[in-house]
């Protein structure tokens, strides 16, 4: 019957519960020998050996080798099989594309970057993104239909209503209403679109600073200033994915910035984004600001002032963590969460000082008292979390056993 293979309690839904246990513990600890398995999850040797060979037949796991420098013989050590599924994430900003390829262990084993200059696209967005999918596949030496599921992030956030592409006009091609069917007809795999900042929470949440924590705010500040919200574990969208978009917000200490979707500024933009760094460094007299990108800019004179114990760096940096503050307020009065994790590269950079400095300042402008953390996740965190919640999904799939 069409039904039984899912009917709770019945056996075959029991042992597919106890092969997940399995595959996750195989994923958390590594390669395990029959006997520890069974201890971890509570089954009897038998019922062990044959989940380990129910498992080993779906191509799910492998032997690895033997345990050694133990009494009597050599136990035979299994681990999650990295060839049975692969998954694949994309970073979309204006300037390029990069993607990578992770085999279902979490093990990164293909990564491209595509340039995307200019703010008329030489190839269209369907062509960018399958041909930066295809470098990554290349590079992990697969072929595109090997590729269980692509996640995609980007600026902004795809309305779930319209499927235009909103909070991100600087974001060329990419605004076409019929963009997404055009991908899902070109992509064998399913795909998933996901705000980039809401990326970085998933990377912090499962493989960073915000681990064990179901209720954070994390604070974006790179290129543009984000945030994401994390609410009993689960991220917050909002009506028209559009929540988080804090750069738009109105704060004191800066003009009101109308038509803001127009201006693709806001603000808490205009008050503490990347771009403010380098104009508030030179008001404050400091001469050796960095020429380049204000991202960049920002970063070294932040990391600069972190260094120093007083003086114009110094004062660079209290000024900044007052105005990150103001915004910071705002949310966490409203939001009452249990952590802030500063992430991106114009927060990062001030390191543990910067960190401290808004720390004091938030407990002196709102009520609520979360704790402040620097983010752990600072390579590719973007590209990171979108391959960490293609996983989670192709594990879902891949590894239940019931069906």
């Amino acid at each position: 019957m069409a039904g039984t293979a899912g009917t709770p309690g019945t056996p075959r839904v029991l042992r597919a519960m106890n092969d997940r246990a399995a595959l996750d513990l195989l994923l958390e600890h590594g390669p395990l020998s029959r006997t520890r398995i069974g201890k971890l999850t509570g089954l009897s040797k038998p019922t062990a050996s044959q989940l380990l060979a129910r498992l080993e037949a779906a191509g799910l796991v492998r032997v690895t080798g033997t345990s050694e420098g133990r009494p009597g013989p050599n136990a035979q050590l299994y681990a999650v099989n990295p060839a049975a599924a692969y998954a694949a994430g994309l970073d979309v900003t204006p300037h390029r594309i990069r993607a990578a390829v992770a085999d279902v262990t979490g093990r990164t084993v293909g990564e491209f970057e595509l340039p995307t200059p200019g703010r008329r696209p030489a190839h269209p967005v369907v062509r960018q993104v399958t041909d930066a999918l295809d470098g990554a596949v290349k590079a992990a030496g697969l072929a595109r239909d090997d590729v269980h599921r692509l996640v995609i992030g980007t600026p902004g956030a795809f309305d779930p209503g319209t499927g235009r592409l909103r909070y991100a006009s600087h974001l060329p091609g990419w605004h076409s209403p019929a963009l997404l069917d055009e991908l899902a007809a070109a992509l064998p795999m399913p795909v998933e679109y996901e705000n980039d900042v809401n990326l970085v929470a998933v990377a912090e949440q499962r493989l960073g600073a915000a681990r064990g924590h179901a209720d954070f705010v994390l604070l974006w500040n790179q290129e543009g200033m984000g945030a994401a919200l994390v609410l009993g574990g689960r991220l917050h969208r909002g009506w028209t994915g559009g929540a988080g978009e804090v750069g738009f917000l109105p704060v004191p200490g800066t003009p009101l910035v109308r038509q803001v979707t127009k201006a693709n500024s806001g603000g808490y933009q205009e008050l503490a984004g990347s771009q403010a760094v380098p104009k508030l460094a030179r008001e404050l007299g400091i001469e050796d600001v960095p020429s380049g990108p204000y991202t960049e800019a920002a970063a070294e004179l932040l990391a600069r002032a972190a260094d120093h114990a007083g003086g114009p760096h110094r004062e660079l940096l209290r000024t900044y963590a007052t105005r990150l503050a103001t915004g910071l307020a705002s949310l966490v009065s409203v939001l009452d969460p249990e952590l802030v994790v500063l992430s991106g590269s114009a927060l990062t950079a001030g390191g543990e000082v910067l960190r401290a400095l808004v720390q004091a300042e938030l407990e002196e402008l709102a009520a609520a008292r979360p704790r402040l953390v620097v983010g752990d996740v600072r390579e590719h965190p973007v590209l990171r979390g979108a391959l960490e919640s293609a996983l989670a999904a192709t594990r879902d799939e891949v590894f239940d056993t019931s069906r």
